[in-house]
């Protein structure tokens, strides 16, 4: 699912793409049906949602920027995939005024958290939309990655000042309204009453190599993916991971062998 002309995106989407892959396959098998329904909250232009469809699955999108929804109506034309996803224009607060409620066999939240008034709300709002067996795909912005980050850059005020905020941002200046740590992302999934299927840190190393050396050294894309891959599952390295993805999955999905993921992949969708 991987753009040939776009190599570096596989850093920043291919084990989140593996994990879903995934559990997608895995609730086809417990359903009985090669479609499922699935909801992209804050999908934007379909990153996510246009590999989702390619793959024979209903997507619909909900996204609150118009340039967004337009991006995406002709990326899923391109990709001959337009009669499988739908984009209206909607935010996670008033999610059900756009969305059916229990009517989605899995619900992607990605980059969404980071931006609500009440995280807390917006995963209910993600959960309420699943149906009794089903599947959320969380993805946020980590704190430790920006702590990092901030330190190697030499902005040690700034990366003092991320850890100490209770937001994570590293000042005025930072785009990022929020930041989590795995607690706290694991804790908002199970207090809006799902069991967490697997956690894997994103990004842990990308955002820090030289993009020149990941260009121009023979081999090193590659061998960044793979490491990137293995040290995704491993909880040592999620402290310090730009994103972090959280699996979270209704008791009826658990019952009937609930997704999990290797932290390898075959290819990753465009970032």
């Amino acid at each position: 699912m991987s753009d040939p002309m776009r190599p570096r995106a596989s850093l920043r989407t291919a084990v989140v793409w593996e994990v879903l892959q995934d559990a997608l396959d895995r609730r086809v098998k417990a359903a009985g049906r090669e479609s499922l329904d699935v909801l992209d909250t804050g999908g934007g232009s379909g990153n996510f949602a246009v590999p989702v469809a390619r793959l024979g699955h209903r997507v619909t999108v909900v996204d609150p920027s118009p340039n967004a929804l337009f991006a995406l109506e002709r990326r899923a034309a391109e990709a001959g995939v337009a009669d499988r996803v739908t984009g209206v224009q909607g935010d996670a607060h008033g999610l059900f005024d756009v969305a059916e409620r229990g009517g989605y066999d899995v619900v992607l939240c990605h980059g969404v958290l980071e931006y609500v008034d009440d995280p807390a709300e917006g995963v209910r709002n993600a959960v309420a939309a699943l149906r009794p067996e089903g599947v959320l795909s969380l993805l946020a912005a980590g704190l430790g990655g920006a702590v990092l980050s901030r330190a190697l850059a030499g902005h040690f005020k700034e990366a003092r000042q991320a850890l100490d905020d209770p937001n994570g941002r590293w000042g005025a200046g930072d785009p990022v309204p929020r930041r989590f740590t795995t607690e706290q992302l694991t804790g908002l999934v199970e207090g809006a009453g799902l069991r967490v299927g697997a956690v894997h840190g994103v990004r842990i190393f990308a955002d820090l190599v030289p993009g020149v050396l990941v260009d121009t050294e023979p081999g090193a894309l590659e061998a960044l993916l793979k490491l990137e891959e293995a040290a995704a599952e491993l909880s040592a390295f999620h402290s310090v991971a730009t994103q972090l993805h959280v699996l979270g999955e209704t008791g009826g999905a658990a019952e009937t062998g609930g997704p999990g993921g290797t932290g390898e992949t075959d290819g990753a969708v465009e970032a």
